[in-house]
């Protein structure tokens, strides 16, 4: 079920994000802002120096940072991105760091059933 069309504002989101990673020992927070029938949208936070560990890409997935700066680095490639830059995530294991306070949006293709 796709929920309710309504606008956020991400720059105010991301400051209220940031304020919580801030007080939280792991330096992150995060908030689903869309989920559709075949599409998730999350905005994660993390403090300067916080990191999301070595995990399993998503079949596709798109990162677009709203503020700071992060490194999204895989086993053969490093990636630095700023305020308003948009990659594909490579489907093979990554990290991300935060080079400063920054926030993302990452966007999700969900599994979509072929029977």
């Amino acid at each position: 079920m796709t929920e309710q069309a309504s606008a956020q504002n991400l720059e105010s989101l991301s400051a209220e994000l940031l304020e919580k990673a801030r007080g939280v020992r792991s330096g992150r927070a995060a908030k689903g802002v869309f989920t559709g029938t075949y599409l998730r949208q999350a905005l994660l936070t993390l403090r300067a120096g916080a990191e999301l560990a070595e995990h399993d890409s998503p079949p596709e997935a798109t990162l677009q940072v709203v503020t700071g700066q992060v490194r999204m680095v895989t086993a053969d490639e490093t990636w630095e991105l700023s305020a308003g830059e948009l990659i594909a995530i490579p489907p093979q294991k990554h990290s991300v760091e935060a080079l400063t306070d920054a926030a993302f949006l990452l966007t999700i293709r969900t599994e979509v059933d072929k029977g």
